[in-house]
């Protein structure tokens, strides 16, 4: 360059040359040439989603209740639709679009508020499509006016009636800054989001959308993969989806695009069960044209839960993995209330965790009774289990055994039904399940089987069985069928089948578990003896009295050599021995053993006048004296038994019904035969409601109410 000023500009470049100072002040608004002011979405007059439903399935009530908004002629309306990512919130908003812009006539405008960036560029499309000129938006580009001012401006103004979907607006702080949500006589407003608090959406009207019943979900599979399997196979593999939208889409797109050797619905169905499931659901979305992470099970959850990182609530991911050890279950909050947790989170800091989940959908609150739940979708409990990092899992698994451990009572007694109890099986089971380290398993196992007994105690056989089999089962895998705390369990297992009426399966059972017992730990250790307990329960009801007699005895004996003689389980064969002997053993025994008939006072004295052994204890020794023939002394017993009974234990306890069976028995003995016939009626009907009408104990109740009917049956003779 010379010492002339000539320097050169091209395009849109700037020279600026002088011989003295120079000041200059720019400022730069960089478009392309006839473009619009700024870069906006492609469309606002089209749904930006990937593909459209086939159909859509039971959300009729949803859009008949939009329907009211567009029909009324009211106006300013705004709807939220609410839920946890994958439940086919935008589903819904796409139909509904349909719905407004073909039969309604209404101009359809759609804008993506997952973020700022395009929900603002979204939102001055729509202005601009509603008449806003290049300069006025320009303007609100720069800064120098409000740009959703702007917005709602044209909106107001617009000529033609619109609906407008705001998609994805799972931070509703993006909303209020600016004020872009608003109500306008010219139009309705729907807004899809995962925040279910009512505070974030003040004036609107909210709608949850959830899971899909479980026909409905079964028709979506066969929408998508008509040739796959029939309705019926279809809703078995939607159950083991959860029902949940997404996952049903992902799996029928996998189904419908095999084709070099397809699946049956059973077959994927098993594979969800053996192999990693998120990963072989989320393989249906290979054959989509997205690649949004909101369309892949595996991935739409991480969204939100790195958005908590980034607003410093880790507690809220901590509480979430927490709860992806447990069961897609309702799960009583007050398990979660407990000093326990502070391995994962801080006690303080959980109401604050839990609320965040809530507000995000990603639990929800139910009230069973009296009772106030956590429920979590198990697809989402899986995918979050599957991105668990593995050095955290040795914690959150032993922090999960340890909050269980504490909401099952320590030493569990008779009494009323627990519905508490029944919810806590679930989560245990989970916990084994995904538990793979001997310890941990190990401890797991003790919850689950003290959990067993504890249900067994309230009378609830069917879950303890449930529970007990299925632990000792899931454990074995890990600790292998001899370990001595999965033939615990086992033993436990038996005891329940008894209790159901399942004598085939639980002597073999009981035998087996005490044979192994015996060998690997001999004939005086608790766990042998107290499978001995209950295999004489199933011999002495099994025909086989003499045999369950001698092995009682022998247990009486082990026990109060190992345990003492008033240990409760020592007195509690003490008071088995009570229900087992003959009149004649009885009166035989009491001469050699004067403490045989005095067991009741025992019971009371070391246990309490109200233990669940000593009533036990006081309903056989009035057994006794029935058998003895002292029939007033034994009705005036089991009349107070049977009192006792339903104040201590409940009047639906299992046994009440046993003890008014034996008052029938003594009133009828003592000549009141229409009262025995009247209580025997009673216990016929409880029997047959609790425990079926196939149930032993059923039917033995039925054939002596038939016998004090016909006037055949005879009270026991006292022995000569």
């Amino acid at each position: 360059m010379s010492g002339a000023m000539d320097g050169r500009a091209q395009d849109n470049g700037r020279v600026y040359q002088t011989t003295g100072d120079q000041h200059i002040t720019e400022n730069h608004h960089y478009m392309g040439s006839g473009r619009a002011p700024m870069g906006g979405p492609d469309s606002v007059r089209r749904p930006a989603v990937g593909h459209t439903p086939l159909a859509l399935r039971d959300r009729s009530e949803v859009l008949a209740r939009l329907r009211e908004g567009l029909t009324s002629g009211r106006g300013a309306e705004v709807y939220v639709l609410h839920g946890m990512g994958g439940c086919g919130k935008t589903a819904v908003a796409q139909a509904f679009f349909d719905i407004a812009t073909v039969e309604y006539r209404r101009v359809g405008l759609w804008v993506n508020a997952a973020d700022r960036a395009g929900l603002r560029a979204g939102m001055l499309a729509a202005a601009a499509d509603r008449g806003a000129r290049d300069g006025e938006l320009l303007a609100a580009h720069q800064g120098h006016r409000p740009a959703a001012d702007l917005v709602w401006h044209y909106l107001d103004e617009s000529p033609d009636p619109w609906f407008l979907v705001l998609d994805n607006a799972d931070d509703p702080a993006i909303l209020r800054d600016g004020s872009w949500l608003r109500g306008s006589p010219r139009g309705t407003v729907l807004v899809t989001t995962r925040r279910a608090a009512a505070r974030w959406w003040p004036g609107a009207e909210l709608q949850h959308i959830g899971v899909l019943p479980r026909e409905d979900a079964a028709r979506v599979l066969c929408d998508l993969a008509p040739h796959s399997g029939t309705l019926a196979q279809a809703a078995e593999v939607a159950d083991q989806l959860g029902r949940l939208p997404l996952a049903l889409t992902l799996a029928g797109g996998f189904l419908a695009h095999q084709v070099i050797d397809p699946w049956t619905m059973d077959l994927y169905g098993r594979r969800l069960e053996e192999d990693e499931a998120v990963e072989l659901i989320d393989q249906g979305a290979d054959v989509l044209t997205e690649e949004d992470p909101r369309h892949l099970v595996g991935r739409t959850w991480q969204l939100t839960l790195d958005s908590f990182e980034e607003r410093g609530l880790p507690q809220a991911v901590a509480l979430l993995r927490l709860l992806a050890r447990l069961a897609p279950e309702p799960l009583p909050l007050s398990v979660l209330n407990r000093p326990e947790i502070g391995a994962v989170l801080p006690l303080a800091r959980t109401e604050t965790a839990l609320t965040a989940l809530l507000d995000h959908s990603l639990t929800q609150l139910v009230d069973l009774g009296d009772l106030r739940c956590a429920h979590s979708h198990g697809v989402l409990l899986d995918t979050v289990a599957a991105a668990t990092p593995p050095a955290d899992l040795v914690v959150l698994n032993a922090t999960a055994v340890r909050l269980l451990d504490a909401a099952v009572p320590a030493v569990p007694a008779a009494g009323p039904y627990d519905p508490r109890l029944r919810l806590l099986a679930p989560h245990v089971l989970a916990l084994l399940r995904r538990t793979a380290e001997p310890s941990g398993t190990a401890d797991a196992l003790r919850v689950a089987t003290r959990l067993a007994t504890a249900l067994h105690r309230t009378g609830d056989y069917l879950s303890a069985w449930e529970t007990a089999s299925a632990a000792a089962a899931l454990a074995a895998r890990t600790l292998g069928d001899e370990h001595r705390l999965v033939l615990a369990a086992y033993a436990r297992t038996g005891r329940s089948l008894f209790r159901l009426g399942r004598y085939e399966e639980a002597e073999p059972m009981l035998r087996r578990v005490r044979s192994t017992q015996l060998r690997l730990f001999g004939a005086d250790d608790p766990d042998t003896l107290d499978t001995g307990q209950g295999l004489q329960l199933v011999l002495g009801n099994h025909g086989k009295r003499q045999e369950a007699v001698t092995l009682l005895r022998s247990v009486v004996a082990g026990r109060q050599a190992a345990l003492g003689p008033w240990h409760p389980a020592t007195l509690r064969s003490r008071v088995s021995l009570l229900a087992m002997l003959t009149a004649r053993e009885v009166a035989a025994g009491a001469e050699t053993d004067d403490t045989l008939l005095s067991v009741p006072q025992a019971c009371a004295l070391h246990l309490g006048p109200d233990h669940a052994v000593t009533l036990n204890a006081r309903h056989n020794h009035a057994r006794v004296q029935f058998v003895l023939g002292h029939y007033q002394a034994a009705d005036d017993e089991i009349r107070q038994v049977v009192d006792d009974y339903q104040r201590v234990l409940g009047p639906g306890y299992p046994a009440v019904l046993a003890a008014r069976q034996l008052h029938a028995q003594t009133q009828t003995a003592l000549g009141h035969a229409d009262a025995g016939v009247d209580l025997m009626s009673a216990v016929v009907v409880g029997r047959e409601r609790s425990l079926g009408p196939d149930h032993h104990f059923t039917a033995v109740s039925r054939d002596l109410l038939e016998e004090l009917r016909s006037g055949r049956w005879r009270p026991p003779q006292p022995p000569v």
